[in-house]
């Protein structure tokens, strides 16, 4: 059983070194620890940090990707070093790193899939109580939208099994914590929270340059995954709304026609056909949006399952001395 910490970084040179020397080496339930660190273009002494301070692993980016970016980057770099369980954190130290087993211990105990660090909001001091609120209110969108029990949505502090990571396809490239989420639960996927600690601040946020810009963001970033994994209920909603506005505008000037006063209502049912109009087409985009939706989920099961057939060869050569045990494994795979 291997666990990676991996650490997506950007120009992160004075605060690294305090968050790699946190990092626990031993963690009980797992055979070996490893570090990654995921440079993100950093024009200063990050990887030299990093390196000096023992980390495993580099992934390097040659210009400033985003933070979603790289942390996908750390997920896939995980999987080919062949992490059973991964565990994302901050380079500002954010986040306890003693709560790393508890963290893991949901998954080692085959009770979830993702585990999210919830952290004590109430009580961050630097958290101005405008930021409390729209964290709080975040959240609640978010849980509203992938159907979980998530306290905590924007954290960075979570683990993730193996299938998880492989299932997990982030897209947006401002942040990965909502649209991952949100798309674990779309996808049914076990994911539950753990209470964790965290250390003072080193320095201010990246992320929320601005609680506007930060609502934008998150806002644009909750309704494009809402398009995205539910595209029929998405445009079913404003469809039905602009058909039954319409045939309420119709009846009226039925009404009026039927009374002998149709004549100066004629605006109105040119009103009603663009409504009804508008409702069909957008239904129509919804059902070809819904098939792209399907196409969709069977490429992310083609993936699935050409990763476990490398991670079947992969065992294959790692135990080349128990050909049948290998052979085994991949026959039961090729099975299913």
């Amino acid at each position: 059983m291997k666990l990676i910490i991996q650490i997506p970084c950007y120009n992160e040179e004075y605060t690294l070194a305090i968050t790699l020397s946190s990092l626990p080496r031993k963690v009980l339930g797992v055979d070996v620890v490893e570090w990654l660190i995921i440079d993100d273009g950093s024009t200063d002494r990050t990887v030299e940090v990093a390196l000096k301070n023992g980390v495993d692993h580099v992934v390097r980016f040659v210009r400033n990707q985003g933070l979603a970016k790289a942390f996908m980057a750390g997920l896939e770099e995980s999987l080919k070093q062949g992490a059973d369980i991964i565990v994302n954190t901050d380079a500002d130290n954010q986040y306890f790193a003693g709560d790393i087993p508890k963290l893991i211990n949901p998954i080692l105990a085959g009770k979830a899939e993702i585990v999210v660090g919830s952290r004590p909001i109430d009580y961050i001091d630097h958290f101005s109580p405008l930021k409390k609120l729209m964290q709080k209110l975040g959240s609640w969108v978010v849980r509203l939208v992938s159907k979980t029990d998530l306290p905590d949505s924007t954290s960075g502090f979570r683990a993730i099994s193996r299938e998880a990571a492989i299932r997990l396809n982030v897209f947006d490239e401002y942040t990965y914590t909502l649209e991952s989420i949100i798309q674990a639960g779309l996808k049914n996927m076990a994911i539950i929270s753990v209470p964790v600690r965290i250390n003072g601040d080193l320095r201010p946020s990246r992320l929320v340059k601005s609680i506007p810009n930060y609502i934008q963001r998150s806002t644009l970033t909750i309704i494009r995954i809402f398009m995205a994994y539910r595209p029929f209920t998405f445009f079913t909603i404003p469809g039905v709304v602009s058909f039954s506005l319409g045939m309420l505008i119709c009846l009226r000037f039925l009404f009026f026609y039927l009374t002998g006063n149709g004549k100066g209502h004629i605006q109105s049912l040119i009103l009603a056909a663009l409504l009804i109009g508008i409702a069909f087409f957008v239904l129509l985009v919804g059902l070809l949006a819904d098939l792209i939706s399907v196409n969709r989920k069977l490429l992310e099961k083609l993936n699935l399952k050409v990763q476990k057939i490398e991670d079947a060869q992969r065992e294959y050569k790692k135990f080349k001395g128990k050909r049948p045990m290998a052979n085994d494994n991949l026959k039961s795979f090729m099975a299913k």
